[in-house]
């Protein structure tokens, strides 16, 4: 004869934490919404998290969204999902999120399309806010007008309808980039810049042209590629086959076209860095696997994602959003050394 089957043990409530615990349920839900500093001591803090650990607790995130009137969910739009920077991008917001409670949807602005439709049947329903980068402008438009707190990053401080902003000190970056390659004595320039039309590239290409001016006796030229190898191999080889001086140092707006441009070189019988130095942008794995490895500038890619996170919580709480622009760092190797002599 067979028993008949066992009732499922009940699921663990917030009232059963408060219970062990020996607090109440408005300090439990203190506790696990990470809002009890300056409310709950840091002894009952530990005992709710301890009870929550304990009976195995896990919240009712769709009861909680009703209550709060929230979805806990934001929208990470991203102008491509094979970018090494916006994966970190996204591993850092993620992290934040989930010690929120909170779900990041990931979102690539389609290419070559116009404007993006918007991702939802309704966006205001599906979200709570949108974090995005500058260079996905075009998936903007529609989520622009769902009315939702929108975070953008590396954009233009003067773009309005934004509620908070997170950028990188792109122009410092480039600073010094160049400053270095000028102590080098380098003096004639090439600038390989990106094709796309976004500020954080304009910014590049002002940083550049100013920080070269400043130096006496120095000169740059730009050129554009779209944000591809072969693009930037392109360019790159017939800016340096053009007649007249050949630049001694080549500055690329990111490390795809840097190497793109060390490619140039070994193309046309140029040793890098021995004829010409050539630094890149980003500090993506690619610039240690070139050959030599590259000069460039590295991003704290996971600190935007969770600054952009952190700045969109805050905004939802009401509060300010943390200000000032994250630090870039200058890392030197091995593709820049000082100009051939006679140059």
């Amino acid at each position: 004869m067979t028993s008949a089957p066992q009732p499922a043990p009940a699921r663990p409530t917030s009232r059963d934490v408060a219970r062990v615990a020996g607090v109440s349920q408005a300090t439990v839900s203190l506790v696990l919404g990470g809002k009890w500093r300056g409310r709950v001591s840091e002894a009952t803090a530990e005992r709710v998290r301890s009870a929550t650990q304990d009976l195995g607790y896990r919240p009712n995130l769709a009861a909680r969204s009703l209550r709060l009137g929230r979805t806990r969910t934001a929208l990470l739009v991203v102008p491509a999902l094979t970018s090494e920077f916006f994966a970190r991008v996204y591993t850092g917001a993620a992290a934040v999120a989930a010690e929120h409670d909170f779900g990041v949807v990931l979102y690539p602005s389609p290419e070559g399309m116009g404007p993006a439709r918007d991702p939802f049947a309704s966006a205001r329903a599906a979200l709570d806010g949108v974090i995005a980068s500058s260079m996905a402008a075009d998936a903007l438009g529609a989520l622009r007008g769902a009315d939702l707190p929108l975070v953008m990053l590396d954009s233009d401080p003067a773009d309005p309808g934004v509620a908070a902003r997170v950028n990188l000190d792109i122009a410092d970056g480039i600073r010094q980039v160049t400053e270095h390659l000028l102590t080098l004595g380098h003096r004639r320039f090439l600038h390989l810049a990106s094709a796309i039309d976004s500020w954080t590239f304009a910014v590049r290409a002002r940083a550049v042209r100013d920080a070269v001016r400043q130096a006496p006796g120095a000169d740059v030229r730009t050129v554009e590629a779209a944000l591809d190898v072969r693009a930037g191999r392109e360019a790159a080889e017939h800016a340096l086959a053009d007649p007249g001086p050949r630049p001694t140092a080549i500055i690329c707006d990111d490390d795809i076209l840097a190497a793109g441009a060390c490619k140039a070189a070994r193309r046309l019988g140029l040793r890098v860095p021995d004829d010409v130095s050539v630094t890149g942008f980003d500090d993506l794995a690619l610039a240690t696997a070139v050959e030599p490895e590259l000069t460039t500038v590295r991003l704290p890619a996971e600190q935007v994602g969770e600054r952009g996170m952190n700045a969109l919580l805050a905004v939802l709480d009401g509060r300010p959003a943390e200000p000032g622009s994250l630090p870039v760092h200058l890392v030197v190797r091995g593709s820049s050394a000082p100009p051939p002599p006679g140059s």
